[in-house]
């Protein structure tokens, strides 16, 4: 599996996620800059890591969302490739309109740093072959990662089976304990938990995650 993983000013979990990728999902890993305009469509998968990109300056992914390589990723997510954010990630994803929703301030207005449960709310290939019900264990560590949709959005994106992760309890004041959610044609996936930090050590939990997108991308082949 080919994989790119997207470096932001300010990113600092890419090298996180390069080394889980190469060494714990045996993955090739090419490296992308935000300035650049490449083609992706050679790649398996895209990731959006977490950090702090372009420092969080006006809103939290939202200079991110309109750097150059953006263009490029919807283009590729336009035609059906996998992208992935996580947390600062997810939060350039939901600026970039690539998926619903926004990300927002905590609300106890703290940082939250820990491992959680988290529970997959509807069976998806992100998640396969895991069941509706399932458990993980992942890391979290963010400031902003309270996710807010409007009710009439969030009664869609349950209905069509968007919502895939929830936190066990409420972490940070998001709707309806939402952790993760995907687009409609699920190619898109945002979630706050870092799987990357959970593949060797720790739980090794987000090994489920990487392995779920090993089988959506032997099914496209």
């Amino acid at each position: 599996m080919k994989v790119g993983v997207i470096t932001f000013p300010g990113s600092n979990c890419d090298d996180d996620c390069i080394f889980a990728l190469e060494k714990n999902a045996e993955c090739e890993v090419e490296t992308l800059w935000h300035k650049d305009t490449p083609s992706l469509g050679e790649l398996d998968l895209i990731v959006l890591p977490g950090g702090f990109s372009y420092g969080d300056y006006l809103r939290t992914g939202a200079m991110a969302a309109v750097s150059p390589i953006m263009d490029s990723v919807k283009e590729y997510a336009d035609k059906g490739g996998l992208v992935l954010g996580i947390c600062n990630g997810f939060q350039i994803l939901c600026e970039s309109g690539l998926l619903p929703g926004a990300l927002v301030r905590n609300q106890n207005q703290g940082f939250v740093c820990k491992d959680i449960e988290l529970e997959i709310t509807h069976s998806n290939p992100w998640t396969s072959p895991l069941s509706a019900g399932a458990l993980l264990c992942l890391p979290i560590a963010h400031g902003e990662g309270r996710y807010v949709v409007d009710p009439e959005k969030y009664e869609e994106l349950d209905r069509k089976g968007q919502i895939i992760f929830r936190y066990k309890e409420d972490i940070n004041g998001s709707y309806q304990r939402i952790a993760g959610i995907t687009n409609e044609r699920m190619n898109v996936c945002g979630m706050m938990p870092h799987p990357e930090r959970a593949s060797d050590l720790r739980s090794r939990d987000g090994m489920k995650i990487w392995n779920a997108v090993r089988k959506m991308v032997g099914g496209k082949k």
